[in-house]
């Protein structure tokens, strides 16, 4: 028994030499993608505008609308009540009233108050 165990690290000692500690060098690519070069050509993809704040206006008329600023500038989604469908509504240009479909909203998110044309009239809305 005395003799088995003097052996065991010569045994283990042996067995760590074989090992080969060289890195392995893999020659040689794996599947060919068909489309690099048109992924490469291709325009950058543009992100569309994440939701700055979400603000609720009540006008002079009594009624609240709702507004969602996008950080853009130039972009922003209007409800006439909480659960309708949002109209989208852009401006050429940051600081110019954003417009969609019958409805003009001008102001920013920052403002106190915005004026909202919806149909004929137009009215100041506080926030």
């Amino acid at each position: 028994m005395n003799i088995a165990l003097r052996t065991l690290p010569l045994s283990a000692l042996i067995l760590l030499a074989a090992c080969d500690s060289k890195p392995t060098t893999i020659v040689g690519g794996g599947p060919v993608d068909m489309d690099a070069d048109k992924i490469k050509a291709a325009p950058p993809v543009k992100l569309p505008p994440a939701m700055l704040a979400s603000k609720s206006y009540r006008c002079k008329d009594n009624k609240l609308v709702y507004v969602d600023w996008f950080n853009d500038g130039t972009s922003a989604n209007f409800k006439a009540k909480k659960d309708a469908t949002p109209v989208a509504l852009t401006a050429p240009a940051a600081g110019q009233p954003y417009v969609g479909g019958d409805v003009t909203v001008t102001g920013t998110v920052e403002a106190k108050t915005i004026t909202v044309k919806q149909g004929g009239s137009a009215q100041e809305c506080d926030g």
